[in-house]
């Protein structure tokens, strides 16, 4: 679910939320950061993972500039219990540097371009070559 489609109503959100987690549907926010979120509601939603809008990752410089919001919400999310993913990693130096800030999840075209299922399958099968 998006942040902004949680946040127009988050107390009945948060309500729906626990509902769904207590049958033991994993839950996540996608595109943080990018919508009207309130930080005051964000420990009341039972959430597994926040995916970390691209937009915040495009910007993390070769020298570790521009990461200030990033190291911010990733200490959040950590004393909340809940896990980060970065979206939008596209450069090794992106992935070591979101690695040194805690951040244990990713995506983007640095790990692979969008597949199909057959293509995804099969990069599942083999060892991962990006570690």
């Amino acid at each position: 679910m998006t942040e902004s489609g949680i946040m127009g109503n988050a107390k009945i959100t948060a309500s729906i939320l626990e509902e769904l987690k207590s049958r033991k549907i994993y839950l996540s926010i996608d595109d943080f950061g990018t919508g009207y979120s309130s930080l005051s509601y964000l420990h009341l939603l039972p959430v597994n993972t926040l995916k970390i809008d691209r937009s915040f990752v495009s910007h993390i410089q070769n020298d570790g500039q521009n990461t200030e919001i990033i190291r911010v919400i990733i200490a959040l999310l950590d004393s909340l219990e809940i896990q980060a993913i970065a979206e939008g990693i596209e450069t090794s130096s992106q992935l070591q540097y979101l690695k040194t800030l805690g951040c244990e999840f990713g995506q983007g075209y640095f790990f692979s371009p969008p597949l199909d299922a057959e293509f995804a399958r099969r990069l599942l099968q083999a060892p991962p070559n990006w570690l």
